[in-house]
Formats: structure tokens, sequence, C-alpha cells
């Protein structure tokens, strides 16, 4: 079994046979505090191609202190629909029933994603399975695209889920980050390819999973692959973050103050950009534990230099406000040196600071997820793609803590 240690680097859990075979892409975490447990979700593919994807698979890691241990792969029977691949994992746990989603695109075999949006045809289905047990074994395929999209997918040349985690907010709302290629205009039938732009929105349920609904498309830029993370605000009241990839060279972001039914007007980070055409990336919201001692640097809540905490030096724990972490290849070219962005302002204009490379060389997608347990500071895992000559050659996972996280902001 591999084990993973805080500090110790990265541990590979989906290995690629060859660079034109069996393949392992896509990845997503999600952490199960009940059980200290993780589970790694990918995509297998015959070969890198997109085209290739065929199903997915899963991994469950037992964290013991500041350790993680992996079992073997496991093969996702249940997530399958004939004559389809299954893609982009986006796994979500309700607290109270104790149950996992774990969506999922089923698409079309040999039908790519260009060509759905030439011809505005979709041929991606909405799935999920659940499990009650924590993930050891998996419901049938429920397929949710006529109960849910409905009419609506005459407008949608195609979409997806995530990829990577959705999340529970603080309402009990379920939500699953998505993205579809809307139509806006056709002639003499006929989607007009430049006018089939990506807008990214969410799935939602209020019931636990027994009916889901969708939010509005957020339609002021174009925005494709995304996530969302909770924040509170000085009142109290919490705010739906979504952040997303972007074809305009930085990423999207943008504000729900109703849980994802309607997103604000998107706007371009500067302080994020993108990699080369593009790549997924992953956020999470966490409360930071700090003690006195702790390595800055802070930014307040007007983004100036300084510490947003009334440390006294008597006190040896103190729990601020949500923070934000992100995770996105730093290269502006290539995807290379994937980074970890720390935002201690997150509801304040220019609070990301400059990131700590996690690990250095081609990388790819990846996924975080967070441990919050009481009162002790969190530790994160990150699930990414990576390799030495290309970042298809592994999916690996490595777990770092907010002391580690924080010492390398500062020297960064």
């Amino acid at each position: 079994m591999a084990k993973a240690h805080v500090g110790l680097g990265k541990v590979s859990l989906f290995r690629q046979e060859s660079p034109e075979g069996l393949t392992y892409r896509i990845p997503a975490l999600m952490y199960l505090p009940s059980e200290s447990t993780f589970l790694a979700f990918a995509e297998e593919r015959s070969s890198p191609s997109d085209n290739n994807a065929k199903s997915l698979v899963m991994r469950r890691g037992t964290k013991e202190g500041e350790s993680v241990q992996w079992g073997p792969q496991e093969a996702m029977a249940t997530a399958l629909l004939p004559d389809h691949r299954t893609m982009n994992p986006c796994p979500v746990y309700d607290r109270k029933s104790s149950r996992i989603f774990l969506f999922f695109i089923c698409v079309e075999t040999h039908v790519t994603e260009l060509h759905q949006i030439k011809l505005g045809r979709n041929a991606a289905r909405l799935c999920y399975v659940s499990s009650q047990d924590g993930g050891r074994s998996w419901s049938q395929l429920t397929d949710l695209t006529h109960e849910v999209i409905g009419d609506d997918l005459k407008n949608w040349a195609t979409f997806a889920v995530g990829p990577g985690h959705g999340l529970q907010t603080s309402s009990g709302r379920l939500v699953i980050p998505a993205y579809t290629y809307y139509i806006h205009k056709r002639s003499c039938g006929v989607p007009i390819c430049c006018c089939t732009k990506p807008h990214c929105f969410v799935f939602y349920s209020d019931d636990g999973g027994g009916s889901w609904a969708q939010g509005q498309l957020a339609t002021a830029l174009r925005a494709g692959e995304c996530q969302v993370a909770e924040l509170t605000r000085q009142d109290g009241s919490q705010v739906l973050y979504c952040n997303a990839r972007s074809p305009e060279k930085y990423r999207v972001e943008a504000f729900s103050a109703d849980d994802g039914n309607r997103f604000e007007e998107p706007l371009l980070c500067k302080e994020l950009p993108e990699t080369g055409k593009g790549c997924q990336g992953s956020v999470v919201s966490f409360t930071p534990v700090l003690r006195p001692s702790d390595p800055g640097p802070w930014k307040n809540e007007e983004g100036g230099p300084g510490c947003p905490l009334d440390v006294s030096p008597s006190v040896s724990l103190v729990t601020p406000k949500q923070w934000l972490l992100y995770s996105h290849p730093t290269g502006r070219r290539k995807r290379v040196d994937l980074g970890i962005y720390l935002n201690t302002s997150p509801l304040a204009k220019g609070g990301w600071m400059d990131p700590w490379v996690l690990y250095e060389g081609p990388s790819g997608y990846s996924d975080l997820a967070v441990c919050e347990e009481g009162q002790v500071p969190p530790l994160f895992g990150c699930l990414f793609e990576s390799g030495v000559s290309s970042e298809l050659e592994e999916i690996a996972f490595q777990l770092f803590s907010s002391t580690e996280l924080l010492r390398s902001v500062r020297e960064g």
C-alpha cells in the first residue's frame, strides 16, 4: 500500500502504462471526516485522448495522524452507461444522511466535444451513483438529464460537471459545479460556432439529493470548468464563490448570495493567470486555526499588509474567518509547476498571494480537499496530474499542513 506523510512529497496513485496506452486523467478528491478517509477518483482511458475515456476508478486513503494509507485501485463498475464513456468525476457528501453522491457525465462513444459544438447536438448525459457506506459499495446509475435539464438541452451544444469536488453549503444545499456550451445564435437552424460559448452554473439539491435543479447561467463572460467554495461575510451571511477556467488569459471569479441560484456579474481575476489555452483548477475554503508564532505574510480587509487577527501572545490558538486555497499550474505557456495560492481576505480585491509551488515539473488538473477537525490546524490533500516528461504520466497525492503552507507562502 502507498503511504503519504505530511512534508514527505507526493505518492503516485494512478500511473500511465505508456505514452499512448492506458492513462489516468481528471482527478477528483473528497474527505470523509466521519471516517478520516480520502476518496480519490479519476478517469481511466485507453489513451490520453478525451475521446478514449472509458470509466472511473477510485482509491481509498485512511488518514492516520499526519499520514495517509492508500488501499488498492477499484473500478467504479456501476458508473457506466451502455455505448457511452464516463467522464468528469464530481463527488459531494451529504452530512445529514452520510450519503456520497458521485456525479459525472456519460458521453456517446466516439462523439467529441468539438463535434457537439460544431453541430449543436449534445451527446452528454447528467448521471450519478451514490454510496451509503463511505464508498465501499455504490448504487446503480441514475440519469437526471431529462428531469433536471429538460427543454434547455436544445440550446446546449454540450455540458459537463466540475470536474473535481462539489460542495454542501451551511444551509444543507448540495451543489455540483457545471458548465455548458450555450448556443446564443443560429443561422438557418444551424448554430454559429463563434456564438456558442461556455458559461458556468451549478446543479443543486435542497432535499438531500431527492431532487435536483439548475441555477442560472453566468453569461457575462466565457467560463468553463469550475469549482465553488462557501465564504462568510462580516454580518454572518453566506456567499458562494465560483472560480472558473477561461479562454481570456485569466481566471473568472463570481459570487452568489443565494447558494448558486444566480451569480453576480463574473469578473476576470488578474492575480490568477491562465496557462496557455487554459487548465482546470481547484478551490476550497477553510477556517484557519493559527498560533501567534505562525508565519505570515497577511493582508487585511482592504488588501494592504498586516495581520487580520488581533492575536495576543498569551493565546495559543485563534480562529478567524474563512480563507481560500486554489491550485493551478503556474506556467503561463505550458502546464508546469503546480501552484498553491492563498487568499486571506477573499471578499476583498487583491487578496491572492504569490503561489507556493507544490510540484516542480509538468502538472495539470488538480483537486483539493480540507481536513478540518476541531481546533486542530487543518491539513490539506491535493490530487493532481504530474510527471517528469508529461503531466499525463500519473495522478499523485500530496498531504500538506497549514503551517507548511504559511511558511512556504512567506518564503515565496
